[in-house]
């Protein structure tokens, strides 16, 4: 039969819209998902209320989180600037402190020294990629100033 499939409230709309733009990881996208569809609530018709599914959520969304980099201030976009340009292929522990106090904060991690080099050529790599794009705006910037 056709036109048997239950039309989803405008409140329904609503709150799915309101949790995708919020998804923090994973979980949260999954949960957009098996609402959507219905299946949240089938779960919950035969597993009862608490069917461990916020906490199944929140260790995805620990396990797999969306990457949303905080913006750089103006000393931090320095730092890196001066960093970058006089490179060597060492680092003392005093620079990797200072690199990753802005590291940790732009990324919303809690990553401490290493002498794993692979491990530092990530963090390298992730910021290089964000100071990049804010040189790259400021050189636009400063062509359309002329």
């Amino acid at each position: 039969m056709k036109g048997t499939r239950k039309r989803r409230t405008k409140k329904e709309i609503e709150e799915a819209k309101a949790v995708k733009k919020s998804a923090e990881g994973l979980g949260d996208t999954i949960e957009t998902i098996l609402e959507a569809t219905g299946v949240a609530k089938i779960a919950k018709w035969v597993l009862g209320e608490d069917c461990k599914c916020e906490e199944r959520k929140e260790k995805l969304n620990k396990m797999f989180p969306y990457n949303k980099p905080l913006c750089l201030t103006e000393s931090e976009y320095e730092w890196l600037h001066n960093y970058y340009t006089e490179q060597k292929n060492t680092i003392d522990m005093k620079k990797q402190k200072e690199f990753l106090e802005i590291y940790n904060r732009v990324m919303q991690t809690k990553e401490v020294p290493t002498t794993c080099s692979d491990c530092y050529r990530d963090w390298h790599r992730k910021m290089h990629k964000i100071y990049n794009e804010y040189a790259d705006n400021k050189s636009m910037v400063n062509k359309q100033r002329r």
